[in-house]
């Protein structure tokens, strides 16, 4: 018959060190979302998101770090509704950002007092094409303006600006080149007439006898 050793015994006869002892035990009930990232860092992360949100009322962010931000921002929401010194000072020990805090305080606060709950709203995106990573949007639900993002075609609009400009200027350049008299050649010189004087007709030649005199001498 075998016997089953407890557990402890088995780390003791295997000799494992003894931070075997906590992954045996199982997250039940354990809600807090790390983010691979630890305590302090997440601390930091999660502020800095909640600041930006308060500032441009909607941020792009991945779906993880959306739903992890979305306590946190409930709960500065809550504080800022209290209105009272210490819910001030808590709020600014966990956002670290005097007109932030402010801001909070005297905007988002005020525009939500009619709500007792939801504050915020996550709007889910596509893939993102670098790590195929959920991606959402994460905006206060009675923000007064959100700031939309420009469209991706300007890029391609600026790189056929300079061929579209090539283009008007082949035109015009050939407009100019066609209403341009062209230059006249000269007219050819006449030529002056010339005379060419009647050709004489050559003299018979007198022969002269010297043996013989003439019957005249």
């Amino acid at each position: 018959m075998v016997l089953r050793q407890a557990p402890e015994r088995l780390l003791a006869n295997n000799k494992r060190p003894c931070e075997d002892r906590v992954s045996l035990r199982m997250r039940h009930q354990k809600q807090t979302i790390k983010l691979g990232r630890t305590a302090g860092h997440r601390r930091a992360l999660l502020a800095n998101q909640v600041c930006a949100l308060i500032q441009h009322q909607r941020i792009k962010t991945t779906l993880a770090k959306a739903k992890a931000v979305r306590p946190l921002a409930e709960r500065m929401v809550t504080l800022g509704k209290n209105g009272s010194i210490h819910a001030r000072r808590r709020a600014l020990a966990v956002l670290r950002q005097k007109s932030v805090v402010k801001k909070l305080f005297d905007d988002v606060a005020q525009r939500s007092a009619q709500r007792n709950g939801g504050y915020t709203r996550i709007v889910k995106l596509g893939a993102r094409k670098s790590d195929s990573a959920r991606m959402a949007f994460i905006e206060w639900v009675d923000a007064e303006h959100i700031a939309e993002e420009k469209p991706k075609k300007e890029k391609k609009a600026k790189r056929k600006e300079p061929e579209a400009k090539a283009q008007q200027i082949k035109p015009e350049a050939e407009r100019h080149t066609r209403q341009e008299p062209k230059a006249e050649a000269p007219a050819p010189k006449k030529k002056e007439p010339t005379t060419t004087p009647p050709v004489e007709e050559p003299k018979p030649k007198k022969r002269r006898w010297f043996g013989r005199k003439s019957d005249e001498s």
